[in-house]
Order: structure tokens, then C-alpha cells, then sequence
């Protein structure tokens, strides 16, 4: 039986996942790349490297997140969590990255291991103000 969440309940399922699929518009369309996350105080916390996810959002700061919890085909949970993408200010970088290592302490720096001649590319830490969530369950 198919039932909705409301507000409450989808904000524990985002807030317990780890990994959810990040969705925004490139200039070709729809794009969705699974990001790893933490979910504080309404917001999405993330990293990444400059590349299409950054470039499309700075373009157009809307942005969605998946999340969902599979046991079965007929038993499962799934959030939807929109809002809009924003950069961290540099006063913030250091405490936001402490955080996602906490969360994620096997995380290697895949930023160090792309470093060109010219050091490591800036990494790009963002949250995504959640405005709306909505979520559905079969069980």
C-alpha cells in the first residue's frame, strides 16, 4: 500500500541516509549524480570538484535530492528534498568538511589524487537549502 510522508518523517529518512542522487539542469537537460551528503539544520551539505554538477548549478541554482531505503520491490521508502544550491562561504569550508569526514572517515580526498602539476583543483563545498520535501512508501 502506498503511503505518503509527511514532513517529519521524510526529513528522518534524509537525515538518516548517507547517499542520495543530486538532480539539476544543464543546458542539455536533466542531470543526476549521486552525491555523498549530511543533512544539518534544513540544509544538504556536500563537496565536489569543479565539473558539470558545479557549472550547471551555479547556472541554475534549483536543485533536488533522491533518497530512498530498498528492501524489497513492494516494501520501500523514498524522499524528495528541493531547494536551492549555494556555495559555503570559506569561513565555513573547514567545519563543513570536518563533518562530512566524520560521516564519512573511509572518504579519501579524490581531489589529491586528480592534482595536476599545478597542486589540487579547488574542491567546491555546497549545501542545498531544502525549501519543499516530500516522500511515498509501499509497504
Amino acid at each position: 500500500m502506498l503511503t505518503r510522508f509527511n514532513e517529519e518523517q521524510a526529513t528522518k529518512l534524509l537525515a538518516r541516509k548517507r547517499v542520495g542522487r543530486l538532480g539539476c539542469i544543464t543546458e542539455d537537460g536533466p542531470y543526476i549524480v549521486p552525491i555523498s551528503y549530511y543533512f544539518a539544520d534544513g540544509c544538504i551539505y556536500s563537496h565536489s570538484l569543479p565539473g558539470v554538477k558545479i557549472s550547471a548549478l551555479r547556472d541554475d541554482p534549483r536543485a533536488c535530492l533522491q533518497v530512498d531505503e530498498i528492501e524489497s520491490d513492494v516494501r520501500w521508502k523514498s524522499v524528495l528534498a528541493f531547494g536551492t544550491y549555494e556555495e559555503v562561504k570559506p569561513n565555513e569550508r573547514g567545519q563543513i568538511l570536518n563533518k562530512l569526514l566524520q560521516r564519512f572517515p573511509m572518504l579519501t580526498p579524490v581531489e589529491s589524487a586528480l592534482a595536476d602539476d599545478g597542486g589540487p583543483p579547488p574542491v567546491i563545498v555546497f549545501r542545498i537549502r531544502i525549501e519543499r520535501i516530500t516522500g511515498v512508501a509501499e509497504e
